[in-house]
């Protein structure tokens, strides 16, 4: 860390350390420097004699770690408002996606949008999640479906952090869905998927590679060829797991060491074994849950007991999560899922940043990023109390504020 100090003082600090309920400390001061922290505390106990370039009096207001919103599909084309109209009169989501609609009609929209197109609505849509307390994000290719627009859209959201001032981490998500011009070989697409992957890892666009397996996309079998393939460019890799049905996609994700499994509702005991063995995060997406209309739980006691960490993302997308609001997902966490609020609130920071291979955020403390957000909210359990609530007031990620 290095240049002046910046303090911000006069505020009620969630730390999410130590032992206490939420690691608050009362009447607290943080101090910047740079793009980190250097210093939490009571503000009591403040180290004299610093060179304090700036000096911000939050009036009481509550601070947060800048939340970390680990799963997103930010970057595409179109909407879909006629399919959730769809699902209301009584069509399900794998007969919109068997009918030729679904993901392909984004894939469709996506391929015909300009570069500056897509740039421009996902810049829109991050942010907004940057106005909610998000500093760091995961976006999601899978949206091309070919080298070129798979490119395309990975270098779109890398564009969107530059523009933004916030972190952006890059998922290739190839093996997303089967694209038309591959109708009835699904395994020469994946075969077409494996060697793009080197192309787009030399440009530096991918930090993780994600599938989905499930009965609507990919094979086990299919999955475990991408796997290898980003095994062979050491690339961490992730899962779209368990979402519509058991296809033991967790454990076999866990046996790569994924970073994360997402979604999760048909997680069996083994594949909760699996995971707690690999120190893989359970993502879960309460967006999807809801808009889908779902019924079925994901486990969340038995996640617990195994001592899976848990984290919460909006799952943004245009079919099943069009969300962009990271604390109504905490709020949504509690009421649909039964986490607490606290661990909803860690599920969006700490446990969000692992999910993305992150040490250095989500806890507020001495060599973290200096990443975090001011709040117009007495106590860290408001953040699931209120809903459709705009309590955030001020940004800051890497020591610069970037939303007010």
């Amino acid at each position: 860390m290095t240049g002046p100090y910046v303090l911000w003082r006069h505020a009620r600090l969630v730390t999410l350390c130590g032992d206490a309920p939420w690691g608050l400390v009362e009447r607290g001061a943080l101090l910047a420097r740079g793009a980190g922290i250097a210093w939490v505390g009571p503000e009591v106990d403040l180290p004299a004699g610093l060179p304090i370039e700036a000096e911000h009096d939050l009036g009481g207001a509550l601070v947060t770690p800048g939340l970390v919103d680990c799963h997103t599909h930010l970057v595409y084309g179109g909407r879909r408002a006629d399919e959730f109209e769809l699902r209301l009169q009584g069509a399900s989501y794998e007969q919109i996606a068997r009918a030729g609609g679904g993901i392909r009609s984004t894939v469709a929209a996506t391929r015909a949008a300009s570069d500056d197109a897509l740039v421009d609505a996902a810049l829109h849509r991050a942010r907004v999640l940057v106005a909610g307390g998000v500093t760091t994000l995961e976006i999601k290719s899978g949206y091309g479906l070919s080298l070129h627009d798979e490119e395309r859209c990975l270098a779109a959201a890398r564009r969107v952090g530059t523009m933004l001032g916030i972190a952006v981490r890059t998922t290739f998500l190839g093996a997303h869905a089967l694209p038309p011009e591959f109708d009835g070989r699904a395994d020469d697409y994946i075969t077409a998927v494996c060697e793009w992957m080197p192309q787009l890892h030399a440009h530096g666009l991918i930090d993780a590679v994600d599938a989905f397996c499930d009965r609507i996309a990919f094979t086990p079998a299919q999955t475990r060829r991408v796997f290898d393939a980003a095994r062979r460019l050491s690339i961490p890799v992730k899962l779209h797991a368990e979402q519509l049905s058991d296809q033991g996609g967790a454990a076999l994700a866990a046996s790569y060491g994924a970073l994360s499994c997402d979604h999760l509702e048909h997680l069996s005991d083994a594949g909760i074994a699996a995971m707690a063995r690999a120190g893989t995060v359970a993502v879960l997406l309460p967006g999807a849950f809801h808009f889908l209309r779902e019924t079925k739980l994901p486990p969340v006691q038995a996640l617990r007991d195994a001592g899976v960490a848990i984290a919460i993302a909006t799952d943004h997308n245009p079919g099943s999560s069009p969300a962009l609001s990271l604390p109504l997902m905490i709020h949504m966490a509690c009421t649909l899922f039964r986490l607490t609020p606290e661990e909803a609130l860690r599920g969006a920071t700490v446990n969000g940043a692992r999910a993305l291979r992150l040490s250095d955020r989500g806890t507020l403390a001495a060599g973290q990023r200096a990443d975090f957000a001011v709040w117009d909210l007495e106590h860290g359990n408001e953040l699931a109390y209120w809903f459709g609530h705009d309590a955030c007031r001020r940004v800051v990620a890497a020591g610069k504020e970037v939303w007010r």
